[in-house]
């Protein structure tokens, strides 16, 4: 379960970089902090598996 959080985790993260750099190259604003948004969510769930990973071991 850990390894489909993991990946399920860096897709959220990848699809927030996709999403700042378009709009960022429309010049969409909202949608630029919208990816920043995502990307944050992504690395804070991340490190929540690490710390579990951490306690498991």
């Amino acid at each position: 379960m850990a390894l489909d959080d993991k990946a399920s985790n860096k897709a959220e993260e990848l699809k927030g970089k996709a999403k700042e750099k378009v709009g960022h190259a429309t010049g969409d604003e909202q949608m630029e902090a919208e990816g920043k948004g995502d990307q944050a969510k992504g690395n804070l769930k991340q490190a929540g598996e690490k710390i579990k990973d951490v306690f498991k071991h």
